[in-house]
């Protein structure tokens, strides 16, 4: 086959070729911004973001019970163990007797009072846990840190705070 022998140029092959190319492209970028707004838009690697999602999440169930005042949900979603009741003594590390202290609204260890309200207003994973900075009651003095552990699905304090603009 010769150059002069070479295939017709077909306008509308090229055309549709060069659809598909950015059509691809762009659908890549689409889903790329959609999950980085789905996760919350952290400032943080793209393969991070799952853990993001997943401890925003429980960190807002484990927060809606605390709001409710149902304690008992509440330290299901904390320890991931909804069916704690049944063995009581699993966790001896944090009994229920202490996260009741710390979380009821006239609990000895509760710095915050009742909590009507919370924001998320900020996540970053360090080293193997996602810290999640809670603002309680709109108010910016009262923040907390918890720490989201990925592999057990547990939350905790954190000895790190993060800071969060005040």
């Amino acid at each position: 086959m010769s150059l002069m022998d070479a295939p017709a140029y077909n306008e509308a092959r090229e055309r549709k070729k060069s659809l598909i190319i950015y059509g691809t492209a762009g659908l890549i970028c689409v889903l790329f911004i959609g999950g980085w707004l789905w996760a919350g838009m952290p400032v943080d690697f793209p393969w991070n973001w799952w853990t993001h999602i997943r401890g925003r999440a429980v960190t807002r169930q484990f927060m809606t019970a605390v709001e409710h005042n149902d304690l008992k949900k509440a330290y299901g979603i904390f320890i991931h163990d909804p069916n704690w009741e049944q063995h009581p003594n699993k966790d001896a590390s944090y009994p229920f007797q202490k996260f009741e202290q710390d979380w009821s609204p006239n609990g000895q260890g509760n710095e915050f009072g009742a909590i009507h309200s919370y924001k998320i207003v900020a996540a970053k994973v360090s080293g193997n846990v996602l810290l999640i900075g809670i603002r309680f009651n709109n108010v910016k003095t009262e923040n907390m840190t918890l720490a989201y552990d990925p592999h057990d699905h547990t939350l905790g304090f954190s000895p790190v705070e993060l800071y969060l603009g005040d």
